[in-house]
């Protein structure tokens, strides 16, 4: 009997439990660029080239080592529209009833699949480190579901940075040392670039044509697209970026966009790395004395740490959690965050960074973009929707838990223990963003006060009844009460003043 093993776009590696489970004599792979998974927002044109040559090159693969393969493009003539037309289409054209398939990342696609008239079998992602059952017994009874506490049982399971039951150099986590200011001078050259090959080429040309009008500069296009490439972007990684990372994982350069970051997160959340693996790469070379423990121990943290963490949270808290918004905030996404003009620096930058790479790194994310779209009140599920289309790494599983709960606070304190809010003065500290500024950073109140300064303050106040009582917010509400009354009308009289111009339309 042909069964159909349907392999998603973002589930390329070759030990996908999907394909260890099919017969390789008579079952039919399934592999399709449907239009409904490349439109459903509007994906960087980046992304979509990404996932779209890495799908050519690993179905080539696996035709090479002997696997039948149906592959639909997305300017076939007959293309499908969805996943299950392609599946259709293939168990009309084989004779097949039943579909093995990956679980896939998204609630959106599991639920499709469930309404499939075709007899489907759902693996686990063993891809990942802790399945959703190991992280729902791990939540299960906590009042906190605290990443940090996650992360070290994820070090025990695996023995990364393990020195017998303790951690390597007696501590857990070396946060504390990865928060240096901006250095002077960056000492890489940034990560491998790929040319386009003749795959990437055609493809290049397929999206300039289908999707040129999404948010995003298309070329130059330098990511790698199959496993192998992939594996050499890590290694010079490794051999260039890592001992730097530590340090300067929080800073901000304008002109530099990747500083000492790995830029990996968009290989491995297609399948193209294996997170093992990349973790093991980056202990060893602790090991050999090629970079220091800060910088190792912050780079697995994210890997084993957050990004399992992240995962098992998106998929305990169900389907609704995008639709979350406990702050009750219903401002709209701005146009600067599609790229029209600002008079803040900041937001240029990491706008315009994500346009031109499809990229941002964490910091940007969370204290430049993800600051801004809380403090100004900005809808949580418009923000979702704009992260989601904007990163070439961007799925829903990875994506939402970091937007709705970190990010935005709407999940009301599951992911994020207080609301990461702070007034332009980290920028400053972080970025050398402000001295290019038209805002004056230094300014309070006043129409060149820095709008973070302003909203900082009107967010603590239109939220104090639910944040004052946060130990760890005490301090900054302390400061807020201490201000004098009239100055504290001032400030929030300005950014009252500055919210009304954003809502106009008018450049801010």
């Amino acid at each position: 009997m042909v069964r159909l093993v349907l392999v998603l776009g973002d589930q390329l590696s070759p030990n996908l439990s999907a394909l260890r489970s099919a017969d390789k004599a008579t079952d039919v792979i399934i592999m399709a660029e449907a239009l409904g998974e490349a439109s459903y927002v509007r994906h960087h044109p980046k992304k979509i080239a990404l996932i779209f040559a890495a799908m050519r090159k690993f179905a080539a693969q696996l035709r090479a080592e002997g696997w039948q393969v149906r592959y639909s493009k997305l300017d076939d003539e007959d293309a499908p529209q969805t996943l299950n037309e392609a599946l259709l289409q293939g168990a009309e054209a084989v004779g097949a009833t039943e579909v093995i398939c990956t679980e896939a990342g998204e609630w959106r696609v599991i639920d499709a699949l469930a309404e499939l008239p075709l007899t489907v079998t759902t693996l686990p992602d063993d891809r990942f480190l802790s399945s959703n059952q190991e992280f729902e017994s791990w939540a299960e009874g906590r009042k906190q579901l605290r990443m940090e506490y996650f992360y070290r049982d994820m070090r025990r399971k695996t023995g990364l940075l393990m020195e017998g039951d303790q951690p390597a150099g007696g501590q857990w986590n070396y946060d504390h040392d990865n928060r240096k200011a901006p250095p002077k001078s960056v000492e890489v050259e940034g990560p491998l670039r790929f040319e386009p090959d003749a795959v990437m080429r055609e493809v290049l040309d397929l999206v300039a044509a289908r999707f040129g009008e999404n948010f995003g500069t298309l070329e130059p296009f330098w990511f790698a697209t199959d496993a192998k490439q992939a594996q050499a972007h890590l290694d010079h990684w490794i051999a260039t970026g890592l001992a730097g990372f530590g340090d300067y994982q929080d800073a901000m350069l304008l002109g530099q966009p990747h500083l000492y970051h790995a830029h990996i997160g968009l290989y491995l959340n297609i399948g193209l790395l294996d997170p093992l693996e990349v973790c093991q790469a980056v202990e060893k070379a602790w090991k050999e004395e090629l970079a220091p423990l800060n910088a190792v121990e912050g780079f697995i943290r994210q890997v084993i740490g957050w990004r399992e963490y992240i995962r098992g949270i998106y998929f305990l808290q169900g389907r609704d959690y995008v639709a979350r918004n406990d702050l009750g905030h219903s401002r709209d996404l701005p146009a600067s965050f599609w790229g029209q003009k600002t008079w803040m620096a900041c937001i240029e930058a990491a706008v315009g960074q994500t346009r031109d790479e499809a990229y941002a790194h964490h910091i940007q994310r969370l204290m430049i973009t993800g600051n801004f779209a809380l403090l100004a009140g900005i809808d949580p599920y418009q923000v979702h929707e704009w992260y989601l289309a904007v990163y070439a790494d961007a799925f829903e599983w990875v994506e939402a838990p970091n937007v709705i709960g970190m990010s935005q606070f709407a999940d009301g304190g599951i992911v994020a223990s207080k609301p990461y809010v702070s007034s332009g003065n980290y920028i400053d500290k972080m970025s050398n963003y402000c001295k290019s500024c038209s805002y004056k950073v230094k300014q309070k109140t006043g129409p060149d006060a820095c709008p973070f300064n302003l909203l900082y303050w009107h967010f603590l106040d239109r939220h104090s009844e639910k944040f004052s009582a946060n130990p760890r917010m005490g301090n900054m509400y302390r400061v807020w009460d201490r201000m004098a009354e009239d100055r504290r009308a001032q400030v929030l009289s300005d950014a009252d003043n500055w919210l009304a111009k954003l809502d106009a339309g008018e450049v801010v």
